[in-house]
């Protein structure tokens, strides 16, 4: 099939490549404009550009992909079908209708559950075990067309939103070249979401990190897997953000003594302490004090006196 495909992160390269390498012609990739990046403001072009140029495929970098000058580009490039991925605009109905066989996009669960821009934080930070991808027909709504194909991902206990991340972009990549030849051969039933179940995720922000110890251990766990590696769980210590990277739980019901207000340090082993929160202690395992590395607990421990009895956040 000729495709023209629109995404911008990492996500998006492994579908970009998988389809390559299936034998489809790729006549053109349209992507976000190049961005400053880092401290340095250094522009930077995004993930999927970078991949398109290696493989000497067009690419277009519209500021606003429904400018009439945008659909006039859009329209020089042959299309059997658009595939989308994490693209981050939202196409017009004018540009839905141009391929014979629409847009479809592959989002990151199983719809309709987790709509929206960070499915595959949420997910983990809802406490999920199991996932998956959806290749959709796509239509006027945020992620609300009917649904052509799905594939289910296992959520590990130590799942990181980093970790499923890379394996929804595999899980992805192998939906959307298993699809196509039955989307072209007609072997596709789409199916209607149903909008009872349908639940939506907002774009995460770093003041979704900060660490409320009166919440449950379990709470707050999933939190620190959720969020890692952006924007990442965070506490305080002493006018200083510490970030939370690894945790597990070491009980659920605290049982701790009136005096172990939640944030409450309560033990210091040589390689991690624990933390009382509103139920359950949580364990750290992994931090990075503000201007300083990511580095174990042990680690930390050997430069930094934490003692029992010191208190974190707020």
């Amino acid at each position: 099939m000729k495709i023209v495909f629109m995404g911008t992160p990492d996500f998006s390269v492994g579908a970009l490549e998988a389809l390559i390498q299936a034998g489809h012609e790729v006549t053109a990739v349209v992507t976000q404009p190049d961005k400053p990046k880092g401290r340095s403001g250094q522009v930077q072009c995004s993930p999927v550009k970078t991949c398109a140029l290696k493989y000497h495929i067009p690419v277009l970098q519209p500021v606003r992909i429904k400018t009439p000058e945008a659909i006039v580009e859009l329209k020089g490039y042959e299309a059997d079908v658009y595939v989308v991925a994490a693209f981050g605009q939202i196409l017009s109905e004018q540009i839905l209708e141009m391929p014979r066989f629409g847009c479809v996009n592959i989002h990151a669960s199983l719809l309709p559950k987790y709509r929206g821009a960070a499915p595959i934080n949420q997910c983990i930070i809802d406490g999920e075990k199991e996932t998956g991808v959806t290749i959709m027909q796509m239509d006027a709504g945020v992620d609300t067309g009917d649904i052509l194909t799905q594939k289910r991902v296992t959520i590990q206990d130590k799942e990181t939103a980093e970790s499923l991340f890379d394996k929804l972009a595999r899980a992805g990549a192998e939906l959307i070249v298993e699809t196509l030849p039955m989307l072209e051969r007609g072997e596709v039933t789409p199916v209607k979401q149903d909008e009872r179940l349908a639940t939506h995720v907002k774009m995460m922000d770093k003041s979704m990190g900060r660490i409320d110890w009166k919440q449950d251990a379990v709470v707050i766990e999933r939190l620190v897997r959720g969020l890692n590696s952006w924007p990442s769980a965070y506490t305080a210590y002493q006018g200083k953000i510490v970030k939370i990277w690894d945790s597990d739980v070491v009980s659920e019901d605290t049982g701790t003594k009136s005096t172990d207000t939640p944030g409450t340090i309560v033990s210091v082993a040589k390689d991690s302490f624990d933390v009382a929160c509103g139920n359950g202690i949580l364990r750290i395992n992994e931090l990075q004090l503000e201007g300083k590395k990511r580095m174990d607990t042990k680690t930390f421990l050997l430069g930094n006196q934490w003692k029992a009895g010191m208190c974190l956040g707020d």
